[in-house]
């Protein structure tokens, strides 16, 4: 049971850490959402949005991290 804590604990901090980023500096990642690709359509009573550029950019993010986390723990 010793790993999955550690590994929780250490799931809790990246979330801790990811969310006091996005706090201090929020307004610094106000492109996200607003790449090209991301489909918005915004009718009168309707709202739709598919961030799909922004999706596959986080994906590629979280694969790189992923894969240095394993490289080096």
């Amino acid at each position: 049971m010793q790993p999955i804590g550690k590994t929780i604990v250490l799931l809790g901090i990246v979330l801790v850490v990811v969310g006091l980023v996005i706090w201090l500096a929020g307004d610094k990642f106000s492109w996200f959402g607003h790449l090209p690709g991301d489909i918005r359509v915004e009718k009168k009573n309707m709202r739709f949005y598919a961030p799909i550029t922004s999706m596959i950019l986080l994906s590629i993010l979280f694969s790189l991290l992923m894969w240095l986390f394993r490289k080096f723990f």
